[in-house]
């Protein structure tokens, strides 16, 4: 899962909204609270697991469906806390040199991700195992950290000038490969769910490509259009790793299938001995003709185009896009900055556009996210008022100033990461439960 924010602005009521490693619950920060969703009913309710005062939040990352989350606030954006939001208490809190951009989460690994670092922490006891130094400036915080504990890989650009992906062992501590998937700068990556394959996005937009993260071999090139170039906001696979959606600054959401016994039988060239008038001529005539045309020409007749699409109300509106299984349905699902889930029925047949099933306000202050009725998914007049979850958005600058004013006066202002202040005496067996996953992704628990 992957996604950019922009700045979040408080004073006009933005909210941050972000999707859990395996798209089962939805975390939602609006001003001075932040509440966990459950989205285990999304097609008909939006059930509210926990909600809590807080300080204004700027990033929010819950582990599966346990009861740890991670959480970076507005007014100390250089500060990560870990809580267990059952227990209602902080385990640990780390500061770091700059302002924290993004922070993803696996069983095994913790990342925090500044502009020129990574840092990589043990998840079972917070303590830091590596320390990804002097990396291409990353302004953006982009980076992605496999589900996968298998897997255990993290990616992050290396390079400002081009689209190179450095793949790095999270686990293991070393270096992969380093992928060359586009010939301008990266603006999104994300894993599949097994951690073996990577997508990736340039600054231009119009092509989104699949590698092997284990070789780096590219195995799909899928277009997101032809006309113009776009701001790829959200790029995820879905959780059978048989889709991957992506959104950018437009008003289309575009989902592509991932047909890999199609790719393989080309690799192969295993066709069906009766197929000859079919694909076999097709695919004849293809390379018969372009071998006569320019690389690039060539490039769009080998790329694949979208399964489905969305069109929303508007462009300009960022929007974090997941696919889903939900009661043995698949299921896409938007938060939009406009302040709304949607949720999509996915159709069985290529080309065809999305049925939206329900809108929730994500807004709403009581026990449940509202279900709004829509007799149009062209319907307009939404208030702009979510930041979109992931790679987080930069608070402002007297934000940050605060913060630095706020942790001279703290007595941990000068801790490196590595050093943690625990919660209480029990902090170690309050961390581990809340690793190990003791809260039903249904459950109920709030604070007021």
């Amino acid at each position: 899962m992957m996604s950019l924010l922009g700045p979040r602005d408080v004073d006009t009521g933005e909210v941050f909204v972000n999707f859990n490693q395996n798209i089962t619950s939805l975390a939602v920060a609006t001003s001075g609270s932040y509440s966990l969703y459950s989205l285990s009913s999304v097609d008909s309710t939006l059930d509210k697991i926990y909600n809590t005062k807080s300080d204004d939040l700027f990033l929010i990352e819950r582990l599966f469906e346990s009861s740890l989350v991670a959480i970076v606030s507005q007014r100390a954006p250089r500060k990560l806390k870990v809580c267990h939001f059952k227990k209602q208490s902080e385990i640990c809190n780390y500061s770091y040199s700059n302002t924290i951009l993004a922070v993803k989460l696996n069983r095994e690994r913790l990342i925090v991700c500044l502009e020129e670092s990574l840092y990589i922490h043990n998840i079972q006891d917070m303590k830091v195992v590596h320390t990804i130094r002097d990396t291409p400036c990353n302004q953006l915080g982009l980076c992605a950290l496999s589900s996968s504990s298998e897997h255990c890989y993290l990616a992050y650009p290396g390079s400002v000038t081009a689209g190179e992906v450095q793949i790095f062992d999270a686990i293991n501590l070393h270096a992969k490969t380093m992928i060359p998937a586009h010939d301008t700068p990266l603006a999104a990556i994300a894993f599949s769910p097994s951690g073996t394959e990577i997508a990736t996005a340039s600054e231009r937009g119009t092509v989104i490509r699949v590698f092997s993260s284990q070789d780096g071999s590219r195995l799909f090139e899928l277009r997101r259009g032809l006309k113009r170039c776009v701001s790829i906001v959200s790029l995820s696979f879905s959780t059978c790793a048989e889709y991957l959606v992506s959104s950018s600054n437009t008003e289309t959401v575009h989902i592509f299938r991932l047909d890999r016994s199609a790719a393989e039988n080309n690799d192969h060239g295993k066709q069906s001995s009766d197929d000859w008038m079919g694909y076999s001529f097709f695919r004849f005539l293809s390379k018969t003709v372009t071998s006569y045309l320019p690389t690039q020409v060539t490039d769009v007749f080998s790329q694949g185009r979208a399964f489905a699409s969305v069109t929303l109300p508007e462009a300009g509106v960022r929007r974090m896009c997941a696919i889903t299984t939900i009661q043995k349905q698949l299921r896409l699902l938007i938060a939009s900055q406009d302040g709304y889930l949607y949720v999509y029925s996915i159709p069985s047949i290529e080309g065809a556009e999305c049925q939206l099933l329900k809108r929730h306000d994500l807004r709403l202050d009581d026990s449940y996210a509202m279900d709004v009725k829509v007799d149009s998914h062209h319907a307009s007049g939404l208030n702009s008022n979510v930041c979109i979850g992931g790679a987080a958005g930069v608070p402002s600058a007297a934000a940050a100033a605060a913060a630095a004013a706020a942790a001279a006066g703290d007595g941990k202002a000068n801790e490196k990461p590595g050093s943690s202040s625990s919660g209480g005496a029990n902090a170690g067996a309050s961390y581990a439960s809340a690793v190990k996953g003791d809260e039903p992704a249904g459950g109920s628990s709030s604070s007021t």
